[in-house]
């Protein structure tokens, strides 16, 4: 399983919450704690909002503890919106067009765990997806998959309605081909001004997903001094310190979202 933090509030340099924390990415790459992989080395990626709302990427395929330029532009990156993912591969090549995350004009897009018998179904997922969205598909990740589907579906018009389609989409086609394991997902996409988060599975527990639950939370992960936003949220695959707290589990099959002045969490099929 992949590790991966999202964070929306008041402007951070992106290291203050990536690599300062306790159990940061660069920790979690290593020791992930409430994954099937200890190890997540198969690349990694981050997207970021620049004051002008447009969304700037970084991938690359070497483990993120050796990739220098990344502590560099983290640590020189102000952003209000943010999203990092390190990648533990489920069968898809290693290279930087199935990196996460995934951009499709203003959105980007990212994913942990795994459209399980993916291979069986591939070619009729990809069947779904519209002409236009498809011709921009640039890797063979299920992820790449799933977020096109969403697309397809509505998902810039309503986030939740696209993401609840694509499931759909997915289980009748796990269905129709007799795929027994479980289509287990966590996703974390935004617009540049909204942050949307979902935890779903077929049957069974979900990925770990939690949220911060205060000011507090955020102060003690990133080992600031001075205050943030109250509006100031972080949603991670697993919590960056040990204060629990801090953090609060998402409940499976919810839906997450959060803009300025404005936080709900609710169920995903509601």
């Amino acid at each position: 399983m992949c590790r991966w933090l999202a964070y929306i509030g008041e402007p951070v340099r992106m290291d203050d919450l990536l690599l300062k924390p306790e159990h940061s990415m660069i920790d979690q790459s290593r020791h992930a704690k409430q994954s099937t992989y200890e190890i997540n080395a198969d690349g990694f990626g981050v997207g970021w909002y620049s004051s002008d709302g447009r969304p700037g990427l970084y991938h690359d395929v070497r483990p993120v503890w050796n990739d220098a330029n990344f502590r560099d532009i983290a640590a020189h990156v102000r952003s209000n919106l943010f999203l990092c993912h390190i990648r533990a591969s489920s069968g898809a090549e290693v290279v930087r067009s199935n990196c996460h995350p995934f951009r499709h004009e203003h959105w980007i897009f990212q994913h942990n765990g795994a459209i399980k018998g993916f291979g069986a179904i591939r070619h009729a997922l990809v069947s779904r997806i519209a002409p236009e969205i498809f011709a921009t598909m640039r890797g063979a990740t299920d992820t790449e998959t799933m977020f096109q589907l969403a697309l397809t579906l509505g998902f810039m018009e309503s986030p939740r309605q696209g993401i609840q389609r694509m499931i759909e989409v997915v289980e009748e086609e796990r269905a129709a081909a007799g795929i027994e394991e479980p289509f287990t997902m966590t996703i974390a996409a935004s617009d540049g001004t909204s942050l949307h988060a979902y935890r779903y599975a077929s049957f069974g527990e979900p990925p770990s997903l939690y949220h911060s639950t205060s000011e507090a939370a955020l102060l003690e992960a990133s080992g600031r001094t001075h205050s943030l936003s109250p509006d100031s949220v972080l949603i991670v695959s697993e919590p960056l310190d040990t204060v629990s707290d801090h953090w609060k589990a998402v409940p499976p099959s919810s839906s997450l979202e959060i803009r300025p002045g404005f936080a709900q969490i609710t169920g995903l099929f509601d």
